[in-house]
């Protein structure tokens, strides 16, 4: 995966992720919206195969990139857990 910054304003950020499709984009934007201080966040993808999916958020307070990296440790650490319960179960 690699994530190329596109746009940065005060309040929203836009970045194209490469080598990334909806599995990975569904879970960041429901964690981002999530948080109070993110107004709005989504991605889009023309076509699944031949695009680089755009995804972009704003927030309402604070910086973009701290609702940005609060998104990705949370998702981390769930799936940390989920990790841990199926080597448990293994």
């Amino acid at each position: 995966m690699q994530v190329i910054l596109i746009e940065k304003g005060k309040n929203s950020m836009k970045m194209q992720i490469e080598g990334e499709g909806e599995t990975m984009l569904i879970p960041l934007r429901n964690q981002l919206i999530k948080d109070s201080a993110v107004d709005f966040a989504n991605y889009n993808i023309r076509h699944p195969k031949l695009d680089i999916p755009i995804f972009n958020f704003v927030v309402n307070s604070g910086k973009p990139q701290n609702a940005l990296k609060k998104a990705s440790k949370a998702l981390s650490n769930q799936y940390k857990d989920m990790l841990k319960q199926i080597k448990k179960q293994s």
